[in-house]
């Protein structure tokens, strides 16, 4: 059983992680925008650049605002800011114990400056004269969502081991499971009573259902105000379920052992709200 002193970590934890998520940036006006334009607002606004990594796709760097107290994730994709996302200050190497200032936790996100602002049409090309159609159903909302997939893999090499019988050690090969972590992208579509997801490769194993043309047919959709659930057939054992908040935009697919995916979703259509 845990302690005292565990527990209060685990809270703590928590705690910090929910702020983390309900914390406005104060910068999602700079989503779609041109990075090195963008790089010198984010420095008006008090922003530091801490570091940057490079993804398969994209690369993500991270900013720190000493003032608001406050860590963020940007995600760039060909030369724009795809997402701007609020993370804990560890990530911006600073003290966990730190938290967000809730003075700047409902205040507004301020314009950019002229020869600043996102291009209207990154991302969000609109369905031009309604939805497009599937089969016999006209797609109500389309999505594409960005982040992080996991799957089951095999590593292998070569080692020593003990043999015991032979009283001596072996040269030889192994095989061994690990969890794949990759960049990944993938797309859904939703209609009344139901939808389907198209999946990035890296999410299709080798034995799978033969989705048609890389979509996944969604079965059991439940489609509400805030939530959207389904799932979806990858192969006989292996049902991942799709969960989609629509309130923050955030997508989670969980299959069997390792399989899954968690990211964020851009909207595909002109309204103003986030779907």
């Amino acid at each position: 059983m845990p302690g005292v002193k565990e527990i209060a970590a685990i809270v703590a934890s928590l705690l910090l992680s929910g702020a983390a998520t309900a914390q406005s940036t104060g910068l999602e006006d700079l989503v779609g925008a041109r990075g090195g334009q963008a790089e010198g607002e984010l420095q008006r606004r008090g922003y530091v650049n801490v570091r940057t990594e490079k993804g398969d796709d994209r690369s993500y760097s991270y900013w720190w605002n000493a003032d608001r107290r406050q860590c963020v994730t940007i995600a760039t994709m060909e030369g724009r800011y795809n997402s701007i996302q609020p993370t804990l200050p560890p990530d911006c190497r600073q003290s966990a114990n730190l938290r967000p200032d809730p003075n700047y936790a409902n205040r507004p996100a301020s314009r950019a400056r002229p020869g600043y602002d996102p291009d209207p049409g990154f991302g969000r090309p609109g369905y031009p004269g309604g939805g497009p159609v599937v089969g016999d159903n006209t797609v109500d909302l389309g999505l594409v969502c960005f982040g992080d997939g996991t799957k089951p893999g095999i590593a292998s090499g070569t080692t020593w081991t003990w043999n015991r019988d032979r009283d001596r050690y072996e040269y030889g090969r192994y095989n061994e499971t690990r969890t794949e972590v990759f960049d990944a992208s993938l797309m859904v579509q939703t209609w009344s009573g139901g939808g389907r997801i198209r999946l990035p490769r890296s999410l299709i194993p080798p034995i799978n259902s033969r989705g048609n043309s890389g979509w996944w047919d969604l079965y059991d959709v439940s489609i509400g105000p805030d939530m959207i659930r389904g799932t979806y057939r990858l192969n006989g054992l292996n049902k991942p379920r799709v969960v989609i908040d629509r309130r923050s935009g955030r997508i989670t697919v969980q299959g069997m052992s390792s399989y899954g995916f968690r990211g964020t979703c851009d909207v595909i259509g002109n309204e103003p709200r986030r779907f």
